[in-house]
């Protein structure tokens, strides 16, 4: 049971790491990465459908984004729906190739994408802290129906804190990457 609550804990900790992680895959950097396209939807036929679905991305230069869309007619709408993004970025297309180019990150836009990435580092955080007082609050219902121990449940709570500071450590890091990134000029 204690095991059961520990794993359960510790696989939703993780997936709040890589939540994090996705969410600062999709934060602008320098450097050009199919993954800052992923929240673009293109309206295709009536339905919106996420660009990834519509167009094969490749990084063509270290600033550059190549797409290849997959039916020759969408080249249009795949653009406009680039340019009507909150990305800021201006695609041009040469024939059935839409080349995006990366603009160079001011020191403004620097600390806003830093600011942005701090606020999503805290809120994997608070994440992390939640699934530990659910797990916390777990164990004490187990205590109330005697089926374990008090000081079973206090090693146990223990272990969920080590589990708990791991994690936000892993944030930490993933945050002080993220940061050195950012700020790389």
């Amino acid at each position: 049971m204690i095991n059961e609550i520990k794993k359960d804990a510790q696989v939703r900790m993780q997936k709040s790491v890589e939540s994090l992680e996705h969410a600062f895959a999709k934060i602008r950097t320098g450097r050009a990465s199919p993954a800052i396209l992923d929240s673009i939807m293109v309206s295709y036929y009536g339905s919106d459908t996420p660009l990834r679905q519509v167009a094969n991305v490749t990084v063509e230069d270290s600033r550059t984004l190549a797409l290849t869309v997959f039916d020759k007619s969408m080249i249009q709408a795949v653009e406009k729906a680039i340019m009507t993004s909150d990305l800021g970025l201006n695609p041009a297309t040469a024939g059935t190739t839409i080349r995006v180019p990366m603009p160079a990150l001011t020191e403004e836009t620097r600390k806003g994408y830093t600011k942005q990435a701090r606020q999503e580092a805290e809120n994997a955080r608070v994440a992390v802290r939640n699934i530990r007082r659910d797990a916390l609050a777990q164990l004490k219902d187990l205590v109330k129906e005697k089926e374990i121990s008090e000081d079973e449940e206090r090693r146990a709570a223990d272990e969920v804190q080590k589990l708990t500071d791991k994690f936000v450590a892993e944030v930490e890091k993933a945050l002080e990457g993220k940061e050195k990134d950012l700020m790389a000029v």
